[in-house]
This record gives structure tokens, C-alpha cells and sequence, in this order.
């Protein structure tokens, strides 16, 4: 038995002459006749009572009808499901995320992707930069989002958007009390700084940028993110350098304070990696949705 006989039975069924099922269904009256004998010897029922207006079913066949009909339905949903997965409408997705950029970029980029591809889970994993690429390459995720992503062989890289930083201080800092704060002010003011772990990260940016201008930082704290970076700012633990997506964190007490005299390059990627090579038609419609991101 094949989807073929299903389909000839339910026509005739629905038709009950083999004449109008044959019409319906582009093949002669003979052939039909043949399938549905077939169809009758493999069950070993007989499931249409013949007579001189045409085809009625017995017990047997309205059973099987209804049998038949919920097969159907069960191979053209499987079907559909099956397109629709081999187009990225259909599935689940892993994806990594970390530190700040989950306060306004990584949200915002989400529910572009779920508005137009409702039927896809997302299944978020918090990890750093270094179990993000692990997981990557050990397939338990399909794309991270992450800063200062050094080229790796294995995996690509895409930026979706940069941010310009800002200070966090406390209202009552003095620093607080300026329009603009000139960077060089910063060297003369303990720093807290995020995140601790794999290197290069944000923390090599602000030393770095440090540099450029001639001296070395005081740093007070080393903390993992930027909810722990700001919360030390309330604490009184000193003024930390932040993404402008870090500024939805309203501690009380906390301001965020553009700095003057920046150079070019006073701003820090966020970015998305995933495996090389991967065709995954889920992967390729979330990372459209990146780039279309990154264009608005």
C-alpha cells in the first residue's frame, strides 16, 4: 500500500462512481478499478459494495476512510512542516549571548526574528566569549554574540552595530558636574572595569584607549559585566567606561556622562559568530535578520 491507493480509495469514496473518481483523478476508469482491487486484497476486506448506480462503502471502508483522510492530513502537514523547516521558518535555534548588548541590541534584533519567524524556538544560553566558541564548535549552540572577536579559522564573524561609550559616575561626583568630562580627566579617578575573562574583551579597550592618551589607568575593580561595573559606581567604587546600551541600567544615584575630546575609534563593536560552513536554512534566515538589522 502507498499514498497512491489512499488517494484513488478516497476519491472514490468521496465520488462513489469509478467513473467520476477516474475523471477527477486524469486516468482512465481500468486502472482506478485495478488499485482499488489491489487495495481490497492486501487488507483482505472488501470495502465498496458494487451496484448499478456506482460504489457504496461497507463498514470496513468507512473505517478506512476515516483512516485514510487523517493519513493524508498527517503527510501533508509533515509536508508542509518539512518546507517550511528547509526554508528557516520551522525549528529551534541556540543562540549565545553575554554582558550589556542583552539591554538593547541582542532584545531588539530577537524580536525582529521571532515577529517574522514565529514557529522557530530560540533558546538562549548566557555564556562568555570563550564557552561561546567552545559550544559553537562543539555544535551545541549556532550563533554568539559577543565584543572584540579576534579571526578564528572555524568561525565567521559579523558585526551588527557599534556604540559609543559613556561614563558612569555618581550624581554627587564631581565629574558629574561637567557638560563633557575631557578624557584625560580619568587618569585622576579610579576605574571599575568589565568583563573579566577571555582577553582581548572591553577591558584591553579601555586600557588601550588609556594609552593612546599617556598614562595608565588606576583600576579599582575588575568585575564580570556591566551591571556589576555600574553597581560598583553607585557603591562609590570609582567611574566606569560603558557601551551606550549599558545606560538603560538606571541604579540610583548613577549618571552616564559623555566624554569630550574622543578619538575616531571611542566606540566597541557588537558582533555575531557562528561555524563556517554551516547551512543551516535557520541559521541563514536569523543571520538575514542581523543584516537587516545592522541596516536600520
Amino acid at each position: 500500500m502507498d499514498l497512491r491507493h489512499l488517494r484513488y480509495f478516497v476519491a472514490v469514496a468521496e465520488e462513489e462512481n469509478i467513473g467520476r473518481a477516474a475523471a477527477r483523478l486524469h486516468i482512465s476508469q481500468p486502472p482506478l478499478t485495478r488499485q482499488i482491487q489491489q487495495l481490497e486484497e492486501e487488507l483482505g476486506v472488501t470495502l465498496f459494495t458494487r451496484t448499478p448506480r456506482g460504489m457504496t462503502l461497507t463498514q470496513a471502508g468507512e473505517l478506512f476512510l476515516d483512516e485514510a483522510r487523517n493519513i493524508r492530513a498527517l503527510v501533508e502537514q509533515a509536508t508542509e512542516r518539512t518546507q517550511r523547516a528547509g526554508q528557516g521558518k520551522l525549528g529551534r535555534i541556540d543562540v549565545a549571548i553575554f554582558g550589556s548588548a542583552i539591554l538593547d541590541a541582542i532584545p531588539k534584533l530577537l524580536l525582529a526574528f521571532r515577529n517574522h519567524h514565529p514557529d522557530v524556538k530560540v533558546v538562549l544560553h548566557t555564556m562568555t566569549k570563550a564557552e561561546q566558541i567552545e559550544a559553537l564548535r562543539q555544535r551545541r549552540i549556532s550563533v554568539g554574540f559577543n565584543r572584540m572577536l579576534a579571526p578564528l579559522e572555524d568561525l565567521e564573524t559579523r558585526q551588527v552595530t557599534t556604540e559609543k561609550l559613556l561614563l558612569a559616575v555618581r550624581a554627587d561626583h564631581p565629574l558629574a558636574r561637567l557638560e563633557s568630562i575631557p578624557f584625560a580627566e580619568l587618569q585622576h579617578h579610579p576605574l571599575v572595569l568589565f568583563p573579566t575573562g577571555a582577553r582581548p574583551s572591553f577591558i584591553d579597550k579601555v586600557i588601550g584607549l588609556c594609552s593612546e592618551r599617556g598614562f595608565q589607568p588606576k583600576i579599582s575593580q575588575e568585575v564580570g559585566d556591566a551591571v556589576t561595573g555600574v553597581a560598583l559606581v553607585a557603591g562609590g567604587f570609582g567611574v566606569c567606561l560603558v557601551p551606550e546600551s549599558a545606560t538603560t541600567l538606571q541604579f540610583p544615584g548613577v549618571v552616564y556622562a559623555p566624554l569630550s575630546d574622543t578619538p575616531p575609534n571611542f566606540k566597541v563593536d557588537l558582533s555575531c559568530l557562528y561555524r563556517k560552513g554551516d547551512a543551516s536554512p535557520i541559521l541563514a534566515a536569523f543571520l538575514q535578520t542581523v543584516a537587516e538589522y545592522g541596516k536600520s
